[in-house]
This record gives structure tokens, sequence and C-alpha cells, in this order.
């Protein structure tokens, strides 16, 4: 039997990826070392294979077949654009995509002025104004705080990840709109969908019982 690998997204979404496994008795003890400096963990009895990656990265591994299936949230899935299958959502990580900036430009919104918009997710940005909105904005990719860009002049609005908002109260913003809703995601391998479609399609059944 081959391993069936399995991409997790370092940090909260592995944690609890890991949970939730263990809630349909898929364990990984090796994991579990906080001092491990392994990069490849795995589970003999089961054939399977875990691995971290950051967030971006998940769906180019899924992709390209290095890892049969993927946990990654929903905004990086957007953001990244690769070929491959979504098959269920998980339910943890919830958050939203929103248009965030102080009160005064949500008359620019309204009216469909060419404003700056600065985001993480540039493709998720472009996708929301050109072909939700139809509004001709310019998007300026920023790496760090995103809330600073309105605030220092840099941009009219954002587009970010919002959780509880409390950052951007506290920054004098508001969500002005929402882009859609986002949690973590189960992803699949289009080739592995079908190579091995009894063993992925019983686990995302075990998951689907516990979910």
């Amino acid at each position: 039997m081959r391993y069936l690998t399995i991409a997790l997204t370092k940090g909260r979404l592995a944690k609890k990826t890991l949970e939730m496994f263990e809630k349909i008795g898929i364990t990984c003890e090796e994991m579990k070392d906080p001092d491990s400096r392994k990069l490849i963990f795995v589970n003999e009895e089961l054939g399977l294979r875990f691995f971290l990656a950051k967030g971006p990265d998940v769906p180019t591994y899924v992709e390209y077949g290095a890892a049969d299936i993927g946990v990654v949230g929903k905004d990086t899935i957007m953001e990244e654009g690769r070929r491959l299958y979504e098959v269920l959502d998980l339910g943890f990580g919830k958050c939203r995509m929103c248009v965030c900036g102080p009160a005064e430009a949500e008359e620019l919104l309204k009216h469909h002025e060419l404003i700056r918009v600065a985001t993480k997710y540039p493709g998720i940005a472009k996708d929301y104004f050109y072909n939700k909105k139809h509004q001709t904005v310019e998007i300026i990719k920023l790496n760090g705080s995103i809330e600073l860009a309105p605030i220092v002049g840099l941009s009219e609005v954002i587009v970010d990840i919002v959780e509880t908002g409390s950052t951007l109260r506290e920054n004098g913003l508001q969500v002005l709109e929402e882009v859609c809703p986002l949690s973590a995601r189960m992803v699949v391998n289009q080739v592995s969908m079908k190579m091995e479609n009894d063993r992925i399609t019983k686990l995302i059944r075990s998951l689907k019982e516990v979910i």
C-alpha cells in the first residue's frame, strides 16, 4: 500500500486538523514532539505521511501531487488558484474576507470611483472589484500590517481577513463590505482522487461524521 501524503498548514490549522483526525482514529504521535526537527511524519500502520508547510505552499504541493491531500484556508485556495478539488469545509478557522476602511470611504465604494486598495491578497481583491463590483481600482500588494495603509494615506481601503474586528476598531477602521466567508478546507490532488478514490472518500466520509 502506498502512503497517502497529507500536507497541513503550519500553526493553528495543523493543530486543529490533527485534533479532528484523532476523533476518527488517525493519530501521528511523532508530530506531537515540539522539539522534533523532522520534516515528514509517518503513521506506518495506516499508511499515512504528514508534513507541515506554509499556507500558500499547500495548494502547490497538492496540485503537483507531492501531497495527495491538503488542509488550508479558503483564502489561500482562492488566492493561489491551483488546479485541485476542494472536497470539504472543515468548519474551523472561521473568519471573513472583507473590504475595510474609514467610514468616509463607504461613499467611494458606492460611486465606483477609482481608488487604491491595499491587500495581501491581490488575486482575491482583483476578482472582487473587477468581476463582482465592476469597479476599476489600483491594487497595492503589502506583506505586513495592512491596517496601516489607509491610516497613512497609501490607500483608501484594504481587503483583508477579519476575525473579531478589534484591530480595525482600535485603528478607526470598519468593515465596509464582505467579500466572502472563510474557513479551513480539505483539498485533493486531481489524479489522487482517481487513483486512491476509495481511501480518500472513506477519509472524507469519516470526517463528515465528526464535523
